[in-house]
């Protein structure tokens, strides 16, 4: 019977693996994409803002990420110079190509979406409780009907910063934070193949179950090549 199983399994390509816990759904994802991932990633995305449900502005980012850590969007016209740059440390908005503020990154979302796979995985582990993730915690459930691991939490009701996985792609389809009393929670869908690489090409954000912005990926472009003088603070470079 034994026999059989693996013949089938072989035949059909179809896995079984059930993780134990959250290391090990992090463990698998690093083993499948560290080293393989894509180096950089460039799109345009539509970007609509609610308020009340309601639509009330809708408008085009360029962005540009460079992994693991540079990422830049820049809104609008790109000859306006409004942007922002964001560093392994700090972000830097632009206004009419000029430095209007610096503020701490408190970006995780490059992170959780490729950056991870560039650092050794004690590196991922240590970083992922920085961010609030309690790895010791771990559940599965279904999305869209798509068998789901769920890094965070034991159970659906927890109110806890949790990271969904999808389990066949092993990419994220969903986060759930917690911050100051309130809940973000952000949906990735809509998943486009790069090479070995993944990426969502649809995200909609919510806070306190509110829907607050939908966005749309075009143009969608992975491993061309990106200029590093892009993500340069201090000498800011109009994007062509």
């Amino acid at each position: 019977m034994k026999k059989f199983i693996a013949i089938i399994i072989l035949l059909t390509g179809t896995s079984f693996y059930k993780p134990g816990n959250a290391e090990e759904v992090l463990m698998k994802m690093h083993k499948m994409y560290a080293g393989k991932w894509m180096h950089n990633f460039t799109f345009n995305q539509t970007t609509e803002n609610y308020r009340n449900d309601s639509l009330v502005k809708t408008a085009t980012w360029y962005e540009a990420v460079v992994y693991p850590d540079k990422f830049r969007i820049d809104f609008g016209n790109s000859e306006d110079g409004n942007a922002v740059i964001f560093t392994k440390d700090s972000v830097y908005s632009f206004r009419k190509g000029l430095l209007a503020k610096i503020s701490v990154n408190d970006d995780d979302l490059t992170f959780l979406l490729g950056g991870m796979y560039f650092y050794p995985f004690d590196t991922v582990k240590t970083k992922m409780r920085q961010l609030g993730y309690d790895i010791n915690k771990y559940y599965e459930t279904k999305v869209d009907n798509k068998d789901t691991y769920v890094i965070g939490a034991n159970n659906a009701v927890e109110k806890t910063n949790q990271l969904w996985i999808d389990a066949e792609k092993m990419v994220p389809v969903k986060f759930i934070k917690y911050t100051d009393g309130d809940k973000e929670e952000g949906i990735f869908a809509a998943h486009k193949k790069f090479g070995n690489s993944w990426s969502e090409t649809s995200c909609d954000f919510y806070v306190n179950d509110q829907l607050i912005q939908k966005e749309t990926y075009h143009d969608c472009k992975a491993d061309m090549a990106v200029d590093p003088a892009i993500f340069d603070p201090h000498h800011f470079i109009y994007r062509k």
